[in-house]
Formats: C-alpha cells, structure tokens, sequence
C-alpha cells in the first residue's frame, strides 16, 4: 500500500508542478489598439496620489518623463504642462484626471495622455525594519477617442535584496532604529519613486509600453 501511495505522489508531483506554473505565468496583453493608435506624443497628467505622504505626487511626477522619453516617445513639458492647468484654474489631480481626453487633447495637441495613480508612498515600520515602498498605476489613453492603449503596474522598495546583517536581535533592532531616523530625516522615498517610475513605463518589458516612433527598436515589435 505505502509502495503505491508513493508511486502515486510521484505521478501526481510533475502534474502539479505544471499547474502551478501555468496559474502563474501573466496573460500577454492586447496591444491592438496600441498598435493601431500609433501614438507619436504623450501628455503626462499630475499624478493621483492615493498615500498619506504629500510630497508623493511631485516627486513621481519629476521622474516619469524620463523612461518615457528614452522609450521614444515626445513628452509635453511637465512645468508647461503643470502651468497651462493653473492658468485654467486646474490646480488638483482629482479634477484635471476627471476632464474629458477630447478637451486635453484640444488644448495640448498630444495624441495619448498618461494617468498615473500613487497607491503607496513612503516608508513602513515595523519593530525589526522600516522599509520604503513606492507602488504605482498607469494607463495610457488615446486623447481623440478615450479608448484604453495600455495600462500596468509597478513597484519598488529600498528592502529589495532583503536583510543580510548579522548581529542577531540586537543587531536587527539597531538596524531598524538607525534606518528609521534616515527615512524620517531624509528624503529616502524619491530615488525609489525613480526605480519604480522606470518599471512601469520603461518599454520593452513583460507587458510593457510599446517603443515610440522614436526609437530605433519602433519597427522591431
């Protein structure tokens, strides 16, 4: 009985293996529209900011035109972007995301718009570790029909390569405490807010961004 009941668990072991890695394994996304939009110039709305911290929406804001760029895109200015909305008495993220695509698009002439959304922002503590998460949302709009081209999500955390120190408890509370004045004194969530701005919209990843008509890579996909 036990030689069968073994022979079985080995049988069945490979089956859910394979089953494990199918239910993981991400669904390709739909780039059809994007393909068929054929977006040449971004217009990048102030982000969304869901997190307690402030600050969160500038510093993402100040980091997003990058990957954007290099993916080959034409980015409208931020400060000219963030000044026309002053200007027509739009001062809240809240407001300018609730404006129809049409109007952005008449008023700024760009062919998609980037909605980003701040879910997390800022630091956690905990007894052992206080560790800084940024984790945000994006979706890319054609600005003419307000069809969805793309969306996805993205984080990062100053705590990626995990706790290696030793010391034991002691050692590990020491850490905590010290990491904890640093995170409270400086502003430690910015450079995080880069590495994750540059995983959501950095093209060329797992269900990423398409490249721009910008880049050399445009004609390869």
């Amino acid at each position: 009985m036990i030689k069968r009941m073994l022979k079985l668990a080995a049988c069945v072991a490979p089956m859910v293996l394979v089953v494990g890695c199918a239910s993981n394994k991400a669904a390709q996304y739909d780039y059809t529209a994007f393909k068929a939009a054929k977006p040449r110039s971004i217009l990048v709305l102030p982000p969304l900011n869901n997190s307690p911290e402030v600050n969160a929406t500038n510093s993402v804001y100040a980091q997003v035109t990058y990957p954007l760029a290099e993916a080959g895109y034409y980015v409208l200015p931020v400060a000219l972007v963030n000044e026309t909305f002053k200007q027509n008495g739009m001062t809240t993220a809240a407001d300018i995301h609730a404006l129809p695509p049409v109007k952005l698009q008449q008023i700024f002439g760009a062919d998609a718009g980037m909605y980003i959304t701040i879910n997390k922002y800022g630091a956690t503590y905990t007894v052992l570790n206080s560790v800084i998460v940024v984790e945000a949302a994006a979706k890319l709009v054609d600005l003419k029909t307000g069809t969805v081209l793309w969306s996805g999500t993205a984080s990062a955390s100053n705590n990626e390569g995990g706790n290696n120190g030793g010391g034991g408890l002691v050692g590990a509370l020491v850490a905590a405490a010290v990491k904890q004045i640093i995170n409270s004194t400086t502003d430690q969530s910015h450079p995080v807010a880069g590495a994750a701005s540059n995983r959501l919209l950095s093209a060329g990843l797992n269900n990423g961004l398409l490249y721009g008509p910008r880049s050399e890579n445009y004609q390869k996909q």
